[in-house]
């Protein structure tokens, strides 16, 4: 089961998805939602299956089943008014899987959004361990001291990479704003960069915008929280 929050509202809902590893109630959550509450507009956050307060254990879960759980999420916000969607790393590429699904989802707001996250772990290592990685199946995620106790499969690089391939295709033309800190040591920007190129190539005039900034992976400093803040109440 999906376990999450939602504040009902008018005129606007916010949804907000988190990035990898990461719980639904944290500085960009409660911010927004406090954003939410002043405006009267709805807000709704969740836990992915396998981490948090949703159901099940990591290691079972994948790409592909955390796109659908923002899938069903999304479907339970259907009946309200128009949506603004806000990720956080990983959670901000699903955002952008998922919006072209969606007629009520008009607005898209991905902060250092981590596109293609697995296929760019598995080639950023040495090619043995990329090699033990398939051979076996599973590798630790143990680059942060915190997260070395996550396994990983390699099925989360085959569904990375094959959503990758399907980021371009299908699309509506919902106004999407890229915010990247140019100190990210996490998810580098020239991902950011690389996908509004290509998406201009594939797509001349689809409605986006790159913003490069100074700041890291979080983008939590007052500026940056202030600047969300501006781009999700900024509406029309």
């Amino acid at each position: 089961m999906i376990r999450g929050d939602r504040l009902d509202g008018v005129d606007r809902q916010v949804l907000f998805i988190t990035g990898f590893l990461s719980k639904r109630w944290g500085n960009k959550s409660k911010a927004l939602a406090q954003w939410c509450q002043e405006r009267g507009w709805g807000f709704s956050c969740y836990d992915v299956r396998g981490f948090g307060d949703s159901d099940g254990r990591f290691r079972d879960y994948t790409l592909s089943d955390w796109i659908a759980d923002a899938r069903v999420v999304l479907a339970s916000l259907q009946t309200g008014p128009p949506i603004t969607v806000v990720g956080n790393s990983l959670g901000s590429w699903i955002a952008w899987l998922i919006a072209r699904e969606h007629e009520l989802i008009e607005r898209l707001i991905m902060v250092a959004p981590a596109f293609n996250m697995m296929g760019v772990r598995a080639g950023s290592i040495s090619e043995d361990r990329r090699q033990a990685w398939r051979k076996t199946g599973w590798m630790p995620w143990d680059d942060d001291p915190l997260h070395k106790d996550w396994p990983l499969a390699w099925k989360w690089v085959e569904e990375s990479e094959s959503s990758w391939n399907d980021s371009f295709h299908r699309l509506r033309p919902v106004k999407t704003t890229i915010v990247h800190g140019l100190q990210d040591k996490v998810i580098h920007f020239r991902g950011s960069v690389e996908f509004a190129e290509r998406l201009s190539v594939i797509h001349p005039g689809f409605p986006v915008e790159l913003l490069l900034v100074p700041g890291d992976h979080r983008l939590s400093a007052p500026e940056h929280m202030e600047r969300l803040r501006r781009l999700v109440i900024e509406v029309e």
